[in-house]
């Protein structure tokens, strides 16, 4: 079997304060295939996305290590895990994160002119296309439905044809027909592009459809695949 694109091994996090030490994650391990879809369940306070925000390189484990496509994330200083996730990741989030100043087409632009690409119209506009939203390309975010909203953040993450999907709670904002026509199309675009998805979900019937569901329990986790 070929190397693991994302291996987390040995994951604790604990943090410290006046009333003691609190442990958060504790002796997190797994690994994951390219293309492969990971559901994280559990819930809340149970680690989820503490675990998905040290996965990312955005918060730092006590003891541990994450490895994505071969690189150590914390042997990289914050610089070199910023251009890693440039590199390779894309996130999506409950709350969209949209910029508002901009149209959608601009918010899918922006991941594609930051990587440094020459002609990023022509691609953010066939993404827009792909999700569904061809007659929405010059909309604000402020005029777009949440199920809208999030299609252009499915667009913005899958742009840049990333290694790994990072996705807290997708569907969570969203009322159960839209989260569904959402989800829908970010398993497709999974599929069509190859990605690997780690996904924090409340949703069983949506963890079930990935290939494998980390169940988190006060910081502990059990893989069922």
């Amino acid at each position: 079997m070929s190397s693991p694109l994302i291996a987390v091994s040995h994951l604790f996090k604990s943090v410290t304060d006046a009333t003691g030490t609190l442990d958060i994650l504790r002796d997190i391990d797994f690994s994951l295939q390219a293309k492969q879809t990971l559901a994280i369940v559990g819930a809340s306070g149970s680690g989820k996305s503490t675990l998905l925000a040290i996965m990312a390189g955005l918060d730092t484990p006590t003891q541990g290590s994450v490895h994505i496509a071969g690189e150590d994330l914390f042997a990289l200083n914050e610089d070199q895990r910023a251009a890693l996730r440039a590199k390779h990741i894309g996130f999506v989030f409950q709350s969209f994160q949209l910029l508002a100043p901009l149209t959608a087409l601009e918010n899918v632009m922006l991941p594609l002119e930051l990587a440094g690409h020459p002609d990023p119209k022509p691609l953010a506009r066939d993404m827009l296309v792909r999700v569904g939203l061809a007659e929405r390309l010059n909309h604000y975010p402020k005029v777009m439905s949440g199920g809208e909203q999030q299609r252009v953040a499915l667009a913005r993450a899958f742009v840049v044809k990333p290694d790994v999907l990072l996705a807290d709670e997708p569907t969570g904002s969203l009322d159960h027909a839209t989260g569904e026509n959402v989800m829908q199309l970010m398993l497709a675009l999974n599929q069509e592009l190859g990605t690997t998805l780690v996904m924090v979900t409340h949703d069983r019937a949506l963890s079930e459809r990935c290939d494998q569901r980390l169940v988190m329990v006060a910081g502990q986790a059990t893989l069922e695949r």
